[in-house]
Parts: C-alpha cells; structure tokens; sequence
C-alpha cells in the first residue's frame, strides 16, 4: 500500500541520517542517494514526504538544506543500541 511504502521510505531516510551523524546530510545528497540516478520522480516525491512527516514528527530538523537528526532521534537510536 501507499502508506506502507510510506513509512519505509520514512524509516529508511531516518536510519540514513543517523547512519551518518555527526555528518550533515543535504536535501539534495539524500535525494540523490534514494535515487540512485533512475531520475524517479515517484521516489523523490516520497523521500520529500519522507522529510517533511519525520521533520513534523520532531525526528528530523532542517538547517536551510541541512537534514540533522533532533536530539529526540539520537536517543531513540541509542536506546535501541544504535
């Protein structure tokens, strides 16, 4: 379904970004590595979902074109062992 792709693509943008903390991660370098230069423009738009509902969630903030995870985010990743 539309929703359960949904959220992958959420969970998978999430880990991403706390695979590489401290590393800042730009929108368009994110956009690029779900891409994977198939210039999918279903893909894009769900990766912008993605972003905007974890942004809503307090999991991820935005810095200009900077994606960071938020504190909340960290420490849910370390209590999972992270």
């Amino acid at each position: 379904s539309a929703a359960g792709g949904d959220l992958r693509t959420e969970s998978a943008v999430l880990q991403y970004i706390l695979a590489f903390h401290p590393v800042q991660t730009s929108r368009e370098e994110l956009l690029r590595e779900f891409d994977q230069g198939a210039g999918d423009a279903a893909q894009r738009d769900a990766v912008e979902r993605a972003v905007h509902h974890l942004d809503g969630a307090g999991l991820l903030q935005r810095n200009g074109e900077l994606l960071l995870p938020t504190r909340a985010a960290l420490r849910f990743d370390e209590l999972l062992g992270g």
